[in-house]
């Protein structure tokens, strides 16, 4: 009785661990991607292009929660 318990710990232990690392990684691809529109949004701004800023920033809105 007790190998089963021990069993499923490890079991529900390693679940957590999976879904802490796609939580972990999930928030890197969102840092990610946002820096990576910000630096657009900053170029499009110091460039003077109005519609590319405009179309960056909703971009932007989506991606945050």
């Amino acid at each position: 009785m007790e190998v089963f318990r021990i069993d499923k710990m490890n079991i529900q232990y390693e679940a957590m661990l999976g879904l802490t690392a796609e939580l972990i990684l999930d928030e890197a691809i969102r840092n990610y991607q946002r820096d990576k529109l910000q630096r657009a949004i900053d170029e499009a701004l110091a460039s003077g292009d109005e519609e590319q800023f405009y179309e960056l920033t909703k971009k932007l809105q989506e991606l945050e929660p």
